[in-house]
């Protein structure tokens, strides 16, 4: 049988990772995963004080390393006073009832651990509810059995969220709290739709940031519109959308929204849940793809990134890329990045470098660039008065003139506006 060993007071739980190099994977790309589970696990509260990497064509359908490997691991946790043993992988509930079985030590894999960080982050309803609702379908198959995994009352990694509420294993009852959270997450994804709906009639552009968690979104953010959001050297530490207004030079002003970070092998349970969250990026007019420059891994990040825009049906929505850290990179790393991208814009959210032409680069691409026009309207037409009324809210009027009945209005308006006047 596991056994839970006692953490103590305020001791963070020391935990072993598990890492598998199958197939045609590298022990490099292997690695440099484990590096991320680190990242990960001590976001959770972690302390890691073991780390295995182990070679083998596919993973053992029974205990995911091979028996072998298993009791090498058994042991290795026992010395080295393991707590929890977290695998870089998804593991099915079997192998992780076997595997907590021969180990004698809690077992949590790479879904289980990014569920837990969430269910720490979460600080509105909606971001809980949407953790919840996650972690829920996660458990759901993994009742059968045994509820040893649930009815563990010592907290920890893997413990957080609903476990913490004694939530009742029977499946009939999950099923009804995932139907009532849905329930909850559909009218969210309404009022949402609404709000969006508003800010369309209004001609406000909005400006979605995207990025691999902690590439640096928040600090951007934070840099463009002038808010104090939390921003953290960490792992998803936003999680609820933040949303706030980026005034340009000239006084217009566009919403940029601040979106939860994506991560290599994103939880699927979690794409459904935030899809409420999510919908935002996919309903913006540009998405800023934010890429931590400084990072050596940057091309497989980049890819994980487009995989979830591309998930949750954002890939049409205009893109730029926004290269970060640039501070951090030497002349030579920016000659290569500017070599293998000429149009890149290398900025620093930390120091400012980049923010006005960044600025600049996202007017041109929301056509928010003014052109000057000279109209004629009917006063007496409805259809006209409308648009006068249009022409005074989204433009600058320079000259208006009524001659004959007829009114002629010289206006400086955002060409992206030029159809609707």
């Amino acid at each position: 049988m596991a056994r839970d060993r006692p953490t103590g007071v305020g001791r963070p739980e020391r935990a072993a990772l598990v890492g598998l190099i199958a197939g045609r994977a590298r022990r490099q790309e292997a690695e440099r995963s484990l590096d991320e589970l680190t990242g990960l696990a001590q976001a959770a509260g972690a302390e890691v004080v073991l780390r295995v990497l182990q070679e083998r064509p596919k993973p053992d359908p029974s205990t995911f390393l091979g028996a072998g490997k298993i009791q090498t691991l058994a042991a290795s946790a026992a010395e080295t006073r393991v707590d929890v043993v977290i695998f870089d992988n998804e593991l099915t509930p079997a192998q992780q009832r076997q595997i907590e079985e021969e180990v004698g030590c809690k077992i949590v894999d790479r879904t289980q651990l990014i569920l837990d960080i969430f269910a720490r982050r979460a600080r509105t309803r909606e971001g809980k509810l949407q953790v919840e609702l996650a972690q829920l379908k996660y458990l759901l198959p993994r009742l059968v059995g045994s509820s040893a995994a649930l009815s563990r009352l010592g907290g920890g990694i893997g413990t957080r969220g609903p476990g913490e509420t004694k939530l009742e294993t029977d499946r009939r009852r999950i099923r009804t709290r995932i139907h009532g959270i849905s329930g909850d997450i559909a009218q969210v994804r309404k009022r949402r739709s609404q709000l969006r709906e508003r800010r369309h009639k209004a001609s406000v552009p909005t400006v979605a940031l995207v990025g691999y968690t902690n590439a640096g979104k928040t600090t951007l953010f934070n840099r463009l519109t002038r808010a104090d959001a939390e921003a953290s050297n960490a792992l998803f530490v936003t999680l609820d959308p933040l949303v706030r207004q980026l005034r340009l030079p000239d006084s217009r002003e566009l919403l940029v929204s601040d979106t939860v970070g994506f991560i290599d092998r994103l939880p699927h349970a979690l794409i459904a849940a935030f899809r409420a969250t999510l919908e935002e990026t996919g309903d913006a007019d540009l998405v800023l793809h934010v890429i931590d420059a400084s990072a050596s891994d940057r091309d497989r990040r980049m890819n994980a990134v487009r995989q979830v825009l591309d998930e949750i049906g954002a890939v049409d929505v205009p893109l730029l890329e926004v290269y970060n850290k640039c501070d951090a990179l030497t002349p030579g790393e920016r000659r290569r990045l500017h070599d293998l991208d000429p149009s890149a814009l290398c900025v620093s959210a930390l120091t400012g470098e980049g923010i006005d032409e960044l600025v600049e680069t996202i007017t041109s691409r929301l056509a928010l660039d003014i052109r000057r026009v000279t109209l004629t309207f009917d006063p007496e037409d409805a259809t006209d008065r409308e648009r006068i009324a249009r022409l005074y809210r989204h433009g600058r009027v320079v000259l208006h003139e009524t001659r004959d009945g007829q009114a002629s209005i010289v206006a400086d308006i955002p060409r992206r506006l030029l159809n609707r006047v």
